[in-house]
């Protein structure tokens, strides 16, 4: 459990500002280091070093060098191993508190391109019309291609209330569109709690932070009140959540599944990669002062009828919890096919105040579900016709991404096939004409199909109950 200790993150990408996936640990694989090194190659990359030093037009320090070599061997071994330098590493460790500065958009690497995988609600580029899907081939007056994602990150902190003008390309637009975000510290509020209708609750988890259990706990309690003790029916959406802190995956899989319930489980070469977590206080209490926040949410809430709102934008940390919903038959998956990202990657930090993220597992649900390159395929699906027929986030999953890892319970193709899995919408729309709808709202169509989904259920339960009488 050292790991757990340490921090678990489970998520995507680098962040403008940032949240990624994986542990926090100050231990290395001693076997691993007892390892002979490899004299020929260690012989040629001193000589290419010896000739870059020599030779190259103009003169290169040698940190220089060797953070390129340590950035050339962690993007080379898959999407989501990278060296964090100092301002990096400072901004990982501060964004899973949920406040940090920057834009407010996850972004990764693709063709030497910056490519948003999400923007985070209620930030500025959120707010400034950054979509997911969108390819940033400028930053002010600066190119992007041939940067390293650390530099382009780099590029896009500064100082709250200073701009930036992104330069981007989207999809079904015939020219690139200009978009001046202004930064600033961004708090991100990670569970946002509504009373729909009587007896209909919705949670909308929008990351996995230090303090997301307690908040969702919280949430659910007053839910409960407001709703005089008969909550009837409960969304939980975690559409476009990319993840964050392992435990708040546990700990929010925990407050509906019975105590010590298996929610996950990861395999990887090294004994401390190999973790069994459970639906236990052990496993996602951390920096509550030891009070079981989970212990005091009403009962009733173990067995309130629960639908979970997912979609392509919905990773690591969320596919956790809808995968163990799913495995214990606890709730009803809607929407579409999640992201596929079912590795775990361990925060080593270096002694210099940077750091590498490598992976270092693969997670399963508790059944045994490998999610990595084909992710959660919901139980019902229902497109967004806001969305329908537009390329964009729900068709950019992690098979998509090069050098992905595979799936080591199903084979590439097989798996690659259920990615191309889609949602017929109820109704054709022009995309182009129709904005994407804020969740959670009136015009959410999803959500509408949740609840009616819960009217449903109880119906049929009323009469269910009625017939034994």
């Amino acid at each position: 459990m050292h790991l757990l200790k340490k921090v678990g993150l489970v998520g995507l990408g680098l962040v403008a500002g940032v949240s990624i996936s994986l542990h926090f640990a100050a231990i290395a694989d001693k076997e691993t280091l007892a390892t002979p090194l490899p004299v020929e190659e260690l012989r040629a990359f001193t000589e290419v070093f010896g000739h870059i030093k020599s030779n190259y037009v103009e003169p290169v320090t040698d940190k220089k060098l060797f953070v390129g070599a340590i950035n050339g061997m962690l993007n080379g071994l898959d999407p989501h191993s990278a060296y964090l330098d100092e301002d990096a590493f400072k901004d990982l460790k501060v964004g899973t508190q949920g406040e940090f500065g920057g834009l407010g958009i996850e972004v990764g690497m693709e063709d030497g391109l910056v490519k948003v995988i999400s923007p985070i609600e209620d930030t500025p580029a959120y707010q400034a019309g950054v979509k997911s899907g969108d390819i940033i081939i400028k930053l002010d007056d600066s190119l992007v291609k041939g940067m390293s994602l650390n530099d382009a990150v780099k590029h896009m902190r500064g100082k709250p209330g200073s701009k930036i003008i992104l330069t981007i390309l989207r999809k079904n637009e015939s020219k690139p569109l200009s978009i001046t975000v202004v930064r600033a510290v961004i708090k991100v509020k990670s569970v946002k709690p509504k009373l729909l209708e009587a007896g209909y609750g919705f949670v909308r988890i929008t990351q996995f932070q230090e303090h997301t259990g307690e908040n969702l706990a919280s949430a659910l309690n007053n839910l409960v009140k407001e709703n005089k003790d008969e909550l009837k029916g409960l969304v939980l959406d975690l559409r476009n959540n990319p993840g964050g802190l392992l435990d708040g995956a546990v700990a929010v899989s925990a407050a509906f599944l019975a105590k010590d319930a298996l929610v996950v489980y990861t395999d990887g070469r090294t004994e401390d990669a190999k973790m069994h977590l459970t639906a236990s206080p052990e496993h996602y209490l951390r920096g509550s002062n030891g009070n079981d926040y989970i212990k005091n949410i009403p009962a009733s809430i173990k067995n309130v009828p629960l639908v979970v709102l997912v979609n392509g934008g919905s990773a690591s940390a969320s596919e956790i919890v809808a995968g163990a919903l799913q495995d214990h038959k606890r709730a009803v998956l809607m929407g579409t096919q999640t992201f596929g990202k079912g590795s775990v990657q361990t925060v080593l930090p270096l002694g210099n105040n940077t750091a590498i993220k490598l992976t270092t597992a693969r997670y399963y649900t508790p059944n045994g579900r490998s999610i990595q390159a084909k992710g959660i395929v919901p139980d019902i699906l229902v497109e967004d016709p806001s969305t329908a027929g537009m390329d964009s986030i729900f068709n950019l999953r992690e098979a998509d991404l090069d050098k992905h890892l595979i799936n080591d319970k199903q084979p590439e193709d097989s798996a690659n096939k259920l990615n191309k899995t889609e949602a017929l919408p109820a109704t054709k729309t022009d995309s182009a004409k129709t904005p994407p709808v804020e969740f959670g709202t009136r015009n959410d169509y999803q959500l509408n199909q949740a609840i009616n989904l819960l009217k449903g259920m109880q119906i049929l339960h009323g009469n269910k109950q009625a017939l034994a009488q």
